[in-house]
């Protein structure tokens, strides 16, 4: 029997919806990140791009768990001297809650040339509303 090897030509992006309302951030990412790079699917070849479109809803009232809310930080540098921001979880998560989640995927997407194009696929909305209802898209979980 010979090893089944997927082509360019044969891949099929399909759309997700996922609620994060009452989700834990490192769970939902890794779910996340594995429907993006489409290891879910049982045709999945390392080197081709099958990944899928997911939609993230409701981001705003994704959970932390402990004190990560105070204590996780981010940090982002401009490479001038003494521009180091340093921002926790709980600010970013006020301010601007789809850069909490996408973040937290792109940690766990390979590093490589395809971590771009899997990230585009990605559309995070802080309320309830996404523009993507032409899609269909099929709840993830």
């Amino acid at each position: 029997m010979r090893t089944y090897q997927q082509t360019t030509a044969e891949t099929r992006h399909d759309w997700y919806l996922v609620d994060a309302a009452g989700h834990r951030l490192g769970v939902l990412a890794v779910r996340i990140a594995r429907a993006l790079s489409g290891r879910h699917k049982p045709t999945w070849t390392p080197h081709i791009d099958d990944g899928d479109h997911v939609v993230v809803i409701n981001a705003e009232k994704i959970e932390l768990s402990g004190k990560k809310l105070e204590q996780k930080l981010y940090r982002r540098h401009s490479q001038h001297m003494g521009n180091l921001k340093t921002e926790t979880a709980g600010d970013v998560l006020q301010k601007h809650p789809e850069r909490l989640i996408e973040r937290a995927v792109r940690g766990m997407l390979a590093t490589n040339r395809m971590r771009d194009a899997l990230l585009g696929r990605l559309k995070v909305y802080a309320g309830n509303d996404h523009p993507h209802a032409a899609q269909q898209p099929k709840a993830l979980f």
